[in-house]
């Protein structure tokens, strides 16, 4: 076949070629046989690779971000034993209004909307844990300390509705 006559037969083909290419990566369940055998690499890595800058393969070993510091959240149980030890910040992260239906005793009121890791004082060595209602909120502010201080941060599971139906006190303001 002439490379006219070639080009002529595979043009009206042309549209198809993403779809079959996509098609022809999934391959089949087929007879067994090749089930032990390791997949290929994906269809067009080699054109993704091509347009990478060159050098951009030793960059493929180092992670775009750093891993996130991981959020340790404690039981109402496990709370009340670490405000026994001492030792320990209590930051509660609710709106004014909720802090005024009650607060677990010596909690620091900061909102959460006003909460700034950079300026909290965390020279004293006390540990930090935050609070909210149900334990949504709480996670937000752990997630932006661990950021701030590359250090897990810890929250209460469940927040001040699991306090309170563990039967603990709460004071008002």
């Amino acid at each position: 076949m002439t490379p006219d006559r070639r080009t002529a037969f595979l043009l009206p083909a042309l549209p198809l070629a993403p779809v079959l290419l996509v098609l022809a990566g999934c391959g089949g369940e087929g007879d067994g046989a090749d089930r032990d055998r390791a997949p290929g690499m994906p269809l067009g890595f080699e054109l993704a690779m091509a347009g990478a800058a060159p050098g951009a393969e030793d960059d493929a070993a180092v992670p775009a971000t750093a891993a996130q510091p991981p959020l340790i959240t404690l039981s109402p149980e496990e709370l009340v034993a670490r405000i026994a030890r001492g030792n320990l910040r209590l930051i509660d992260v609710r709106t004014d209004a909720e802090v005024a239906e009650g607060m677990i005793a010596g909690a620091e009121h900061i909102p959460l909307d006003r909460f700034d890791p950079a300026a909290l004082d965390l020279s004293d060595g006390r540990e930090v844990v935050l609070y909210c209602r149900s334990d949504r909120r709480s996670a937000v502010a752990a997630a932006k300390l661990a950021e701030a201080t590359g250090e897990p941060a810890t929250h209460l599971e469940g927040g001040i509705l699991a306090w309170e139906a563990a039967g603990q006190p709460v004071e008002k303001p």
